[in-house]
């Protein structure tokens, strides 16, 4: 299979990584940039350009010139500020400008829902919630020597092994199994159940058609174990969301298996606290006791008279059952001596039956747990996908919602009315101006002039956020707007200068331009000329017309506009500065004036600073002012 921008090799390594080509295209198609950015030489940047390639991407297609990646790239950014999951994150690196025009409006209007729902919920609760999901892919095993399998034939043996049973625990055969104490716990995998275990609290049994999970409960429990914490934080979401989940049942049963281990000190404290009060208790009642001749001599001869037996019968019995009510265990861990001593080999030999006891129950309810669990992976596995999902919505709709994104018509030209530079969007600050301006046919190319710092790059910028953003699918930054659908967008910053060095550069630059059918919108910010005045206007202007002539659209940024419209006629626009402050900071109407050539603002600029000097300096500027 050919895959754009690399090579044979790292396709075929790629494909075989995924065990065939249409699991691959199942891959792309679920966005998994990790699975492939997973693969030996594959960075996470190839596997986003992988991806894009496989599902037709046309980004490098539609931004042609660096600024329009950079702007682009800026609006990828910002949705990126609320994704929490790498999930979210590579669907929105993957977010491509297209023209598909039924496409893209079903994309505004996902958005716009994702936006409805951001706003009626709560959102840095669900933030911190997100930022918790970090899926786990099935555990690898973990190795318990103190279990083992045990099996009767080499038949049973190799097909434990197949089963890769082998990667959690030993398998032994009855010849290998020195001693039944070697393990805590031993899993008997029978066919014909020749071996016997008298006395045996270790071992239980599984017929060898059974379930891998029925030798091995943790093949299945592995994984839920893992991703808890995982699961926890999911069932969180989704009951925010209001949205029903099998999650709480499985983390219902997790609970309900309990802890393997047996506290050893429950033993120990029980003993000795029976011990103590046996001691005080024999001492006390043999004060009572009266012997006679021949029952002092029997006890000479370590024969124990009859009525002390009958005390330390009853102290003991009370002290045993002291020690069951205690450990749940009946045993007799003592030794008959006052005072009374206690059997450690007994009582060790007593910690380790109940140690074998508890693995066995536990293997039971954890075989029990994984046979319920095991049909819920499948389920739980889509709610994470789900959950996912919704970060990547989550994220869309977070940025719509902050942003105070609405969904634009398309159209046959540009026009937005209460514009906003996404820089500006999220600044509270009444004193910001929205903007209003229009590109339409048959005035599909402008001139724009005015104040310098009046927010003319501001304006080209916003036009370029809201085309970008449309042709993404994304609701934009304005009350009203309309968008047409190009093939192209070009911008080019400031400052491009048509000196006479310039003329060649400029031209093997910008004239391809007019040559391709493609609609283009072009945005040129800012269009100057040092020398050879004459002869750069008439470059500009039969740039202009060509333009004019096509189906695209351009907005230029130049200080040349009386000398241009006298070899063409366009449509100018100008951004006014009305005056100075009380600061004397400049005054614009940031909303370009329409069939308007804008004044220049030198003379403010030389009034500001006629104000703000004094003296000599101040003289100076007030004979040039005299001059305007």
């Amino acid at each position: 299979m050919e895959i754009k921008g690399i090579g044979d090799r790292l396709a075929d390594k790629i494909i075989k990584s995924f065990g065939g080509r249409e699991e691959f295209l199942k891959a792309v198609k679920n966005f998994e940039v990790d699975r492939i950015a997973g693969i030996e030489g594959v960075s996470q940047h190839r596997a986003i350009e992988i991806v894009n390639s496989v599902l037709g991407n046309p980004t490098e297609e539609f931004l042609k010139t660096e600024r329009a990646v950079q702007i682009y790239d800026d609006i990828v950014g910002r949705i990126l500020g609320f994704a929490s999951t790498k999930y979210a994150k590579n669907r929105i690196l993957l977010m491509s400008p297209i023209k598909n025009e039924e496409t893209i409006k079903e994309s505004m209007s996902f958005v716009m829902q994702a936006k409805y729902a951001a706003s009626h919920l709560p959102r840095d609760e669900i933030k911190r919630l997100l930022k918790k999901i970090d899926p786990t892919d099935d555990p690898k095993p973990k190795y318990d020597p103190s279990k083992a399998i045990l099996v009767e034939s080499s038949d049973d043996y190799h097909q434990i092994i197949e089963l890769g049973l082998n990667s959690y625990c030993p398998v032994i055969t009855s010849e290998e199994l020195e001693s039944l104490e070697d393990f805590e716990l031993i899993v008997y995998v029978y066919s014909e159940g020749i071996m016997e275990f008298e006395d045996a609290y270790n071992i239980t049994m599984v017929n060898n058609e059974s379930e891998a999970f029925e030798i091995v409960p943790n093949t299945v429990l592995s994984y839920f174990k893992e991703n808890y914490d995982l699961l926890r934080n999911i069932l969180k979401i989704k009951e925010i969301l209001g949205r029903k989940s099998i999650i709480k049942e499985v983390l219902d049963i997790l609970d309900s298996l309990e802890s393997v281990d047996v506290d050893e000190t429950v033993f120990d404290r029980a003993i000795e606290s029976s011990k103590e009060k046996a001691d005080l208790k024999l001492k006390d009642a043999i004060k009572k006791v009266d012997l006679k001749g021949d029952e002092v001599l029997n006890l000479l001869n370590e024969e124990m008279p009859g009525k002390i037996q009958k005390i330390f019968d009853e102290v003991m019995k009370d002290a045993r059952d002291e020690i069951k009510e205690e450990t749940g265990c009946a045993f007799d861990p003592f030794i008959q001596k006052y005072p009374v001593e206690i059997d450690y080999s007994e009582l060790e030999r007593i910690k380790k039956q109940e140690m074998s006891k508890k693995q066995v129950t536990t293997f039971e309810e954890e075989v029990k747990a994984a046979s319920i669990i095991s049909k819920f992976k499948v389920d739980v596995e889509s709610e994470i996908q789900e959950i996912l999902l919704f970060d990547y919505e989550f994220a869309l709709g977070c940025f719509a919602y902050y942003y105070d994104l609405h969904t634009p018509t398309i159209g046959d030209g540009f026009r937005f009315k209460e514009g906003l530079h996404l820089n500006l969007a999220l600044i509270n600050d009444k004193n910001i101006q929205k903007i209003d301006y229009q590109l339409e046919s048959p005035e599909n190319v402008v001139l724009l002039t005015g104040a310098n710092s009046g927010g003319k790059t501001t304006l080209l910028e916003t036009l370029a956020q809201i085309s970008i953003m449309a042709q993404m699918g994304l609701p934009v930054c304005a009350q009203e707007a309309q968008v047409k659908l190009v093939d192209e967008v070009y911008f080019f910053s400031k400052k491009h200068s048509l000196d006479a060095g310039a003329f060649e550069s400029f031209l093997r630059t910008f004239m391809p331009i007019v040559t391709r059918e493609e609609d283009k919108l072009i945005l040129l910010d800012e269009l100057e000329a040092i020398t050879e005045l004459e002869a750069a206007v008439k470059i500009i202007s039969s740039f202009m017309d060509f333009v004019h002539d096509s189906e695209s659209f351009a907005i230029i940024v130049t200080h040349m506009a009386r000398e241009i419209l006298k070899y063409t006629d366009v449509r100018v626009d100008g951004i006014e500065a009305k005056g100075l402050d009380a600061d004397y900071n400049l005054i614009v109407d940031r909303t370009p004036r329409m069939n308007h050539l804008a004044k220049s603002t030198p003379e403010l600029i030389l009034r500001r600073m006629y104000e703000k000097s004094d003296g000599k300096l101040q003289k100076i500027y007030e004979r040039i002012l005299e001059k305007f």
